[in-house]
């Protein structure tokens, strides 16, 4: 598991939060990202993308962050890829129970374009570890 974050899965249903976040991610972190508006479109095309890293926005339409990472668990390809939650709700037991669901960790929104990827790598290096 000691291999380098190249590649994110992100999930997130906000047209204008999809563009910061690849700029952020891309153009900044230097991330190869897949951006999918659904959880439906994240299982279909998870797999085929390989990951190193699924980020997953907890509040979405039909189904939500929690029910994504579920489904994608299920599939051989992405039952162990690390994955991290963004979200607006960051209270203590929020995000306790967002790590147990299985996220490494949890990322506030809104967050800071200039310092999500260095924020990414600090907490894929601190599990990995």
């Amino acid at each position: 598991m000691a291999h380098e974050l190249k590649r994110i899965l992100y999930v997130e249903d906000e047209p204008d939060i999809q563009a910061v976040a690849r700029i952020a991610l891309e153009h900044v972190g230097g991330f190869v990202v897949e951006i999918c508006n659904s959880g439906l479109e994240a299982i279909v095309r998870g797999p085929e993308f390989k990951p190193d890293l699924l980020l997953l926005d907890v509040m979405m339409p039909g189904m939500d962050g929690v029910t994504t990472l579920h489904e994608l668990r299920k599939l051989p390809d992405m039952m162990d890829i690390p994955a991290m939650f963004m979200t607006a709700k960051v209270q203590p037991s929020e995000v306790a129970q967002l790590r147990q669901q299985g996220a490494i960790d949890v990322i506030p929104k809104p967050f800071d374009p200039m310092t999500l990827s260095e924020n990414i790598r600090s907490l894929w290096h601190k599990h990995i570890e």
